[in-house]
């Protein structure tokens, strides 16, 4: 019975990156990789301080009537550390308290969770400062729980530290791949109750949901890292051609009108 009960439950990977940040897929290699693969039902897209290729992804993915939900996401950069905003329609400012961030993403209706939280760098939040967010009476601050597997070298450094600490607080499980190349995609995912993206974001209120999945291997990341590279060069290449010829062009953002200044889905 359990086995079934686990069957029938969704799976959503909420942390995926493209080249519209610093990602090494396209957001259109990214909805074709989701689609072959047929495991996930909802997914998010949260570049770096940019939502236009979440809401390009999510409008593709209706038009083309993808099997999976896609969810609009930013993974904001804090003065306390990086934070994922999902269900956004705008984007969350940059560089402002974790405080300050949490409580704009809850005022779009999103939700707010530090991502690859513990580590003893300034991307990630720490202990200290998310128990005191936490504990406070203002539920517009709080958190709505923390990137509890994250499978990257950062996660995989503080991984049992924040499995003690969501258990001891009591937060729901909320594991992403935080894919930064096409293949990393799905390998680690939350199940909930439910298929579509609404019933993950009530899944994740709730206290419902559990992660799975395994660690990027060493090597993979390395290869990761060195297509990055590679498309930073490219990239900047691009905006020197764009600005050149004056062209209203610059570096692709990975999806139809990515290319254009400023980059716009075509609407229709």
């Amino acid at each position: 019975m359990t086995g079934d009960l686990e069957a029938r439950r969704g799976r959503a990977d909420l942390h995926i990156h493209t080249w519209a940040s610093d990602g090494t897929a396209s957001v259109l290699q990214v909805l074709d990789h989701v689609a072959a693969s047929g495991t996930l039902d909802v997914i998010a897209i949260t570049d770096h301080e940019r939502i236009d290729a979440a809401l390009a992804g999510r409008q593709i993915a209706r038009d083309r009537g993808l099997p999976f939900e896609v969810v609009v996401g930013e993974e904001v950069t804090t003065r306390g550390g990086h934070l994922l905003g999902l269900f956004l329609e705008q984007p969350i400012p940059s560089m402002r308290g974790l405080a300050w961030s949490i409580e704009a993403i809850h005022d779009q209706g999103g939700l707010a969770i530090p991502a690859h939280p513990l580590v003893p760098h300034p991307m990630c939040a720490q202990g200290f400062a998310l128990r005191r967010l936490f504990a406070s009476d203002n539920l517009a601050t709080r958190p709505d729980t923390v990137e509890t597997f994250n499978p990257t070298a950062f996660g995989k450094f503080r991984h049992d530290a924040v499995l003690r600490f969501a258990e001891e607080l009591g937060l729901a499980q909320f594991g992403a791949s935080d894919a930064h190349a096409a293949e990393a995609i799905g390998s680690v995912w939350t199940s909930f109750p439910g298929r579509s993206a609404a019933d993950v974001r009530a899944a994740v209120l709730a206290g419902t949901t559990r992660h799975h999945g395994a660690f990027h291997g060493s090597v993979g990341q390395l290869g990761t890292f060195s297509q990055q590279l590679r498309k930073y060069a490219r990239d900047g290449r691009d905006e020197l051609r764009g600005r050149v010829r004056r062209d209203g062009t610059g570096r692709d953002h990975g999806y139809p009108g990515g290319r254009e200044r400023p980059p716009r889905y075509p609407a229709g």
